[in-house]
Parts: C-alpha cells; structure tokens; sequence
C-alpha cells in the first residue's frame, strides 16, 4: 500500500522523472525477453527447484491443487458443453456428466470395465462390448481413457456404434505425460498418441469432416505437468500459449453421420 501510494505521489511531483523511469522498465523487460529468447551458454542455466530426480509432486500433484492436464480437460467440455444432452455416457463417474451438462441431460450412464465400481451402470470391455445396444447415446465423455486400451480400434467401433446418428463423442487423452502407476499395474497403459496418429485412428471411423482435433500444451506447461506442479502455480496466460511441439494433452470431437 506504501509503494502504491509513493508511486503515485512521485508521478505528481515528478512527471517527467517519472516517465523516464517508466521509459527505462519497459526498456530492461523488453531486454529481459530477447535475452530468453537467445539460446543460453552451456553451464548458465539455474534449474533450482528442477534439478532433482524425483517430481516436486507424485501422482499429478492432486493433493496441493488442479492438475494441469485437467485444466484443458475442463476447458475442452466447457467449450463443448451443449454436446452434453439427452442420453450421455460418461467413464467411471458421472462428474463432468453433471458439471457440463446440467439439465440437459436426460438420463446418465457410468460405464465401467469390472463390477467393483458402485457407480457403474455398464459393466463393459469396450473392445467387447456387443451387449451395449447401437445407437443408444446422444453423447459419451471419454476423458483420459484410450491410453489403457491395447485395441484401441475395436474400442473406437464399438464407440462410434452406440452412439446414436448426429451424436457426439468428446475424447481426451495425454500426448505427454508420467505413467499413471495405479493404472498401469491394474489395467496397463500402452500408448501415447500425437494429433497425427489421433486423426489417423479417428477417421478410420469417423468421416474427415466430422472430426475435430486440437493439441494442448507448451514446454512450461508440460514441464510443470511432469513435476506434480498444479495450475495455481502458473498464470493463464502460459496455460493458454499453445506451442504444436508440446502436445501435452490432446482433445477430440467426432460426430457420428445422420443417416
């Protein structure tokens, strides 16, 4: 409040001492960014905090905040919160089914690989799942789910064939990130996927025109993610710069033709 108020009275006092001053900040930031910009001399950089072995926190950092990953998670269903209608699938819990789609959803699905989970309302192998009906879906939620299954193919059928005509499937899974150690011991993780490969994959079931593919991510953002640190330590706008060689998290949008 002091260094306000000495601000402020300075400006008065002292104008044009005032902007010179000012004139010299801009000067040193703007400095200070084409500095970054030019690649560094073997030895300066100061990794502080990051020169360790071990992340700053396991497990995605859920205990000290939102994970980054979830970040564009949520951003993506917001962005596409009308698609949450009518019938909707969603994976393990029903959370982002209830967040984004509100009352317009109708009714809600849990779908789940084995009969542990008290939440699931389908119990399916998505590689096998002929007992789920076609056309059934005005919308499935895949979040964060493709990287544990091997026949990632035959899931994406059996995807595209219980949604109903003009229904929508909104995916997410991770271009980059540390193994999920629960998951990997009890389902196995197997892939890691670019926009490239996902467009490829995608459009095998899907026309062209009804897939939707964007990349998240940038290498403050992803270096972040591997080390547990949540998004309460960056600003939004390093969130949001996106850089097409850091594809942290990636995010689809297919539609499933009318007939």
């Amino acid at each position: 409040m002091l260094r306000k108020w000495a601000g402020s009275t300075a400006k008065k006092l002292f104008p044009q001492t005032w902007i010179k001053i000012w004139d010299i900040r801009r000067w040193l930031r703007e400095r200070s960014k084409q500095r970054w910009k030019r690649r560094l001399p073997v030895g300066w950089v100061r990794f502080g905090s990051l020169r360790r072995l071990q992340p700053i926190a396991p497990d995605f950092g859920w205990r000290w905040g939102q994970a980054i990953d979830r970040y564009y998670i949520e951003e993506f269903l917001s962005r596409h919160s009308t698609d949450i209608r009518g019938r909707v699938l969603e994976i393990e819990n029903n959370g982002y089914t209830c967040r984004f789609g509100g009352e317009r959803v109708i009714q809600s699905d849990v779908l789940h690989a084995t009969a542990n989970n008290p939440n699931a309302t389908i119990i399916a192998d998505l590689t096998h799942a002929e007992h789920i009906p076609s056309d059934t879906f005005d919308c499935i939620i895949l979040q964060q789910t493709l990287q544990f299954i091997y026949d990632v193919r035959a899931a994406l059928k059996t995807l595209c064939r219980i949604l109903k005509p003009g229904g929508v499937l909104l995916v997410t899974f991770h271009g980059i990130s540390q193994i999920a150690r629960y998951d990997m011991d009890n389902w196995g993780e197997y892939w890691r996927f670019t926009t490239l490969s996902a467009r490829r994959l995608f459009t095998e079931v899907f026309p062209e025109e009804c897939v939707t593919i964007k990349a998240h991510g940038n290498v403050l953002a992803t270096t972040a993610f591997l080390h547990g640190i949540v998004i309460e330590e960056l600003r939004k706008e390093e969130l949001a710069y996106h850089d097409p060689d850091y594809e942290m998290l990636i995010t689809v949008r297919a539609v499933k033709p009318q007939r």
